[in-house]
């Protein structure tokens, strides 16, 4: 049974119990993984932060703001004005984290990591977009490489100059899309099909010039076949020729020749079975037909 004088000193045993767990709770601490811890006294910011883990003991009195120190990014989308007073609309990606060593001083000079971004980064980001803007002649040299890297370059140093004395470190910022005018896409677009229609044109005469070259050799291949056709003729002719009159030289100083042809004559007519021979004076010394060719030769 409890007593009469516990009953009544059990609220004041309550009390003293909830204040004992009140205060023993606070003097301990857990930072998240990736945190900073900045603990502050009666509104006065503690110079030194405290990194991820437990700790114990601490005042108890601390009141606790937590940093985010893992990689971040942060997008934005502007226009941009180029020297031709275009406007471009550029989205970009900033990538940063919050320098962990540095928290206290975000808190006492700017707020929360939010208010750092909010208050550091993004009006900084979007100067330096309209100052970049500036060195671009025309609105389409934002598409050439060479603009992009130098956008690229000029963002992340002027960011990080500006934003690491602030506790904001930055690690890159990326181009993630060009938008143009959209009469400069529409005249560019028009370009583009211009210059494939000179593509075109340019391989269609290729192919027809292609083609000429060919119908030239062959008709050079056609013409000198041609000519060696010539001149094997004129070869053999010349040879005919040649043949021609080496016979009329030997029939000239040989009568005989043309009596032996004329017995091969006789022979070749006498083996046809059809043929017949007539012999037109049988008391002449050349009673056959032919024979007498010979003697013709040197006559007046």
């Amino acid at each position: 049974m409890v007593s009469p004088k516990m009953q009544k000193n059990a609220p004041i045993m309550i009390v003293v119990v909830g204040l004992l767990l009140l205060v023993g709770s606070n003097f301990y601490q857990t930072v998240p993984p990736g945190h900073v811890g900045v603990a502050t006294l009666f509104g006065s910011v503690q110079p030194v932060g405290y990194p991820q883990g437990l700790h114990i003991p601490v005042n108890p009195f601390y009141q606790w703001t937590l940093f985010d120190a893992r990689q971040q990014t942060h997008s934005e989308t502007a226009n941009v004005p180029s020297q031709d007073q275009l406007q471009t609309k550029l989205d970009v990606s900033v990538q940063y984290r919050l320098i962990g060593s540095m928290a206290p001083s975000i808190l006492q000079d700017t707020g929360d990591a939010a208010s750092a971004v909010r208050v550091h980064l993004i009006p900084k980001l979007r100067s330096l977009l309209r100052e970049q803007g500036k060195s671009i002649k025309r609105a389409e040299d934002f598409f050439k490489e060479e603009t992009q890297e130098a956008l690229q370059t000029g963002l992340t140093d002027g960011l990080r100059e500006y934003l690491a004395p602030k506790g904001i470190e930055v690690s890159a910022v990326l181009i993630r899309d060009i938008s143009l005018p959209p009469f400069i896409v529409q005249a560019i677009e028009k370009k583009k099909e211009r210059e494939q229609a000179v593509e075109q044109e340019r391989a269609e005469l290729e192919r027809v010039r292609t083609e000429l070259q060919q119908g030239v050799a062959a008709a050079a291949a056609r013409r000198e076949a041609a000519d060696q056709e010539a001149e094997r003729i004129r070869i053999l002719a010349d040879a005919q020729a040649y043949e021609i009159e080496q016979i009329n030289k030997a029939v000239a100083n040989n009568p005989a020749y043309i009596q032996l042809q004329s017995l091969e004559a006789l022979k070749a007519i006498s083996k046809d079975p059809a043929s017949k021979i007539y012999f037109l004076d049988g008391s002449s010394p050349q009673p056959l037909p032919l024979m007498h060719l010979g003697d013709l030769q040197g006559r007046p």
